[in-house]
C-alpha cells in the first residue's frame, strides 16, 4: 500500500534537499540542517545536473545582510539576546525569523540555567517572556508576515503555552507554506494522539510526508505501518539512509524483536561509527539481553565520542544499572536532564531505577514528568501503575494500567497487570477477559493461561481450569518456570483422580516426580492410584463372577414359557 503511493523523482527530491539544507543552515535550524544534509548523503550516488543545483548567495536580494551576517555569527554562538537586539528592527524573512528565534531561545536557555530542582521545572505557561513573543507572533500572523520558517516557530510556541488545538493548525500551515523543513513536521508529530486525528489532517501531497507519516505510526506504536513505509522508501532511493536504518531498528525495538534490533543497530553503527543519535535505544536493547560486555564498551565509546551529550548519559546509566549500581545510574540520568529537561528516556529509566532502590514517592515525581513531556509514552504510565501497586493504592494502579494499555492495546504484558489488579479488586469477569485477550494477542511472557488456571480453580470451575493447566504444561514444558509447571502436573494429576481418569492421573504424577516440590504428593498419588486400580480389578473381577452365575444359570430356566431375559443394555445398567 505504501509502496504503490510513493511516486516522486530522485534527482528533483535531491535538489529539493540541497535548497532546504540551505534555507535551514541560514535560519540556525541546525537540527534539520543535519536530517536534511543526511538523507542528501544517501542520495550520494544520484548525479544531477550542475545548471539544476540550487545555490543561494547570502547576500542576495537582501538590503539587511550585514545586520543578518552579525546576528547569525551571534546566534551560531548561542549569544541570543545579542541576535535578538541587532534585528529587531529588520523585515526581511531570514532576518526576522533570527530575531524571534533567538528571543524563543534565549528564554529556553534562561529557563534550563534557573532551574535548581529538575524533579520540578518550571511551568512554561507562567512565563512572561513566552506569552510576549507568542503575541508578536500572533499580530505576525495575522499580518500574514509569516512565512514557512516562522509559522513553526509560531506554532511551537503555540504548543508551549499549551494552546494544542491552535498549534496543530499553525503546523499544518508551516508544513503547506515550507514541506522540507523537517523540524515542523516533527513538533506536529508530537501534538498527534491518534490514527483519527492523522487521518483528519489535510497534509502537502509531498514527499517528505512520507517521512512524516512513518515516524508518526512509529510514536504511536503502529510499528508495520512504519516498517512498511521506511522499507518502500529504502527501495525508492534510500536504502542508504542512516536515519531509516535507525527507525527501522526502532520498529523492531517496539516490536519486541530484540535481536533484529540489536543486528540493526549493530549495522547502523559499521555505516557510522560516531553516530550518537538513538544510542540509548540502543544501550536499552544491550541492557535487556543483559550484554553486559558489549553494553561497557558502547558507553567507553559514547564518552569518547561526547561524554556531555544526553544520550551518553542514557547509555552509561543503562551500564552502571546492569551492575545494580543504582545510584550511580540515577546520577547519569540527572546529568541528561540538566543538559535536556525534556529528554524523555532519562525521566523513564530513572523512574525505574527509583522503584529499584524502593523510593516509590521520587520514581512517582519520575514518570510523572516523563508523562508531562509525553503523554503516549507507555513506559511510564505502566511504571506508575506498577508503583501504586507496591503502595497497594490499586484504583490507582487500576487508572495507570488502563492508560499503557490503551497506548500498548496488542501487548500482553499491560493485559496481564491490568487483569490482576482486577483480581485484587475482586472484579473476576474483568480478570479473566484481561487473560483471554492477552493470550489472544500473543502471550510475551507466558503467564496468561497460568492466570486463567489459577483462576477458574478459585471460582471452583475445575474442567476450565484442567483445560488451561492442559495447555500451559504441553506449550511450556520445555521452558517454563520450574515451580509453576510442578504446580501445573500436580494439579492435573489430582483432578484426573478425582474423575478415576487413572491413564491420565498416572501419567501426570510421574511428571511430579521430577521436581523437589512435588516429589512426595507425587508417591502420595500413585499410592492413591495404584489403590484405585486394584479396587477397580476387584469390582470387575466381581461382575466377572456374577455375570458367569446368570449365565449358567439361565438354560435351566427354559421350561417352554417366555421368560423376561434382560437386555445387555438393562443388564450393565443394573450392575
Amino acid at each position: 500500500m505504501a509502496d504503490e503511493s510513493l511516486k516522486f523523482d530522485v534527482k528533483e527530491v535531491k535538489q529539493d534537499l540541497q535548497r532546504a539544507i540551505i534555507e535551514c543552515s541560514q535560519r540556525g535550524l541546525i537540527h534539520s540542517t543535519k536530517w536534511l544534509s543526511e538523507l542528501n548523503f544517501a542520495l550520494r550516488d544520484v548525479k544531477i545536473d550542475p545548471s539544476d543545483t540550487f545555490t543561494q548567495s547570502i547576500l542576495d536580494n537582501d538590503d539587511e545582510a550585514e545586520h543578518y551576517l552579525l546576528a547569525k555569527s551571534y546566534f551560531d554562538l548561542k549569544e541570543y539576546d545579542r541576535c535578538a537586539y541587532f534585528t529587531e528592527f529588520c523585515q526581511a524573512p531570514r532576518t526576522r525569523f533570527l530575531h524571534l528565534y533567538s528571543r524563543y531561545l534565549s528564554g529556553e536557555k534562561k529557563k534550563i540555567s534557573d532551574v535548581t530542582d529538575i524533579t520540578t521545572p518550571p511551568d512554561p505557561t507562567q512565563n512572561s517572556s513566552l506569552r510576549e513573543l507568542g503575541s508578536q507572533l500572533m499580530k505576525d500572523h495575522l499580518a500574514r508576515k509569516l512565512d514557512g520558517y516562522g509559522l513553526y516557530l509560531y506554532g511551537i510556541v503555540l504548543k508551549r503555552l499549551e494552546l494544542l488545538r491552535e498549534a496543530v493548525e499553525v503546523l499544518v500551515e508551516a508544513t503547506h507554506n515550507e514541506p522540507l523543513h523537517w523540524g515542523s513536521w516533527l513538533e506536529l508529530a508530537t501534538l498527534i494522539t491518534d490514527r483519527t486525528k492523522l487521518n483528519s489532517l489535510v497534509l502537502p501531497d509531498h514527499w517528505m510526508k512520507h517521512f512524516f507519516l512513518g515516524h508518526t505510526f512509529l510514536e504511536q506504536q503502529l510499528n508495520e505501518d512504519a516498517l512498511d513505509i521506511y522499507f518502500a522508501l529504502q527501495q525508492h532511493g534510500f536504502e542508504k539512509s542512516t536515519y531509516l536504518i535507525a527507525q527501522t531498528a526502532i520498529a523492531f525495538h517496539n516490536r519486541r524483536d530484540v535481536d533484529t534490533a540489536i543486528t540493526t543497530f549493530r549495522r547502523l553503527q559499521e555505516c557510522d561509527p560516531f553516530r550518537l543519535d538513538n544510542l540509548d535505544t540502543y544501550s536499552n536493547l544491550l541492557y535487556v539481553k543483559e550484554l553486559r560486555v558489549e553494553l561497557a564498551d558502547l558507553a567507553h565509546k559514547a564518552c569518547e565520542i561526547d561524554k556531555y551529550r544526553v544520550e551518553t548519559c542514557c547509555v552509561v546509566g543503562n551500564y552502571y544499572s546492569l551492575r545494580s549500581e543504582h545510584q550511580k545510574a540515577v546520577l547519569y540520568f540527572q546529568r541528561a536532564l540538566k543538559l535536556n529537561p525534556q529528554y524523555l528516556s532519562a525521566w523513564t529509566l530513572m523512574g525505574h531505577e527509583f522503584m529499584e532502590m524502593k523510593n516509590t514517592n521520587a520514581a512517582i515525581q519520575s514518570y510523572r514528568q516523563a508523562i508531562e513531556v509525553n503523554r503516549r509514552d507507555y513506559r511510564a504510565w505502566y511504571g506508575l501503575g506498577q508503583t501504586y501497586e507496591i503502595l497497594k493504592m490499586f484504583f490507582y494502579c487500576l487508572y495507570y494500567y488502563k492508560q499503557a494499555q490503551q497506548l500498548r492495546p496488542n501487548d500482553s504484558r499491560m493485559l496481564i497487570a491490568l487483569g490482576e489488579t482486577y483480581e485484587k479488586l475482586d472484579k473476576i469477569p474483568d480478570a479473566l477477559k484481561c487473560y483471554y485477550k492477552a493470550r489472544n494477542v500473543g502471550d510475551i511472557e507466558g503467564t496468561a493461561l497460568l492466570k486463567l488456571a489459577k483462576l477458574y480453580d478459585k471460582l471452583n470451575e475445575f474442567t476450565h481450569a484442567a483445560a488451561a493447566f492442559t495447555e500451559y504444561v504441553n506449550e511450556n514444558e520445555p521452558r517454563a518456570d520450574k515451580s509453576e509447571m510442578s504446580q501445573a502436573y500436580k494439579y492435573l494429576a489430582n483432578y484426573y483422580v478425582k474423575r478415576n481418569q487413572l491413564d491420565e492421573a498416572y501419567r501426570y504424577a510421574q511428571k511430579c516426580l521430577e521436581f523437589e516440590e512435588t516429589k512426595e504428593e507425587g508417591k502420595a498419588l500413585l499410592r492413591t492410584i495404584a489403590q484405585k486400580r486394584s479396587q477397580q480389578e476387584e469390582g470387575e473381577m466381581q461382575v466377572e463372577e456374577e455375570t458367569a452365575s446368570i449365565v449358567r444359570v439361565r438354560p435351566r430356566m427354559s421350561d417352554g414359557t417366555p421368560n423376561n431375559q434382560l437386555t445387555p443394555m438393562n443388564l450393565s445398567f443394573t450392575l
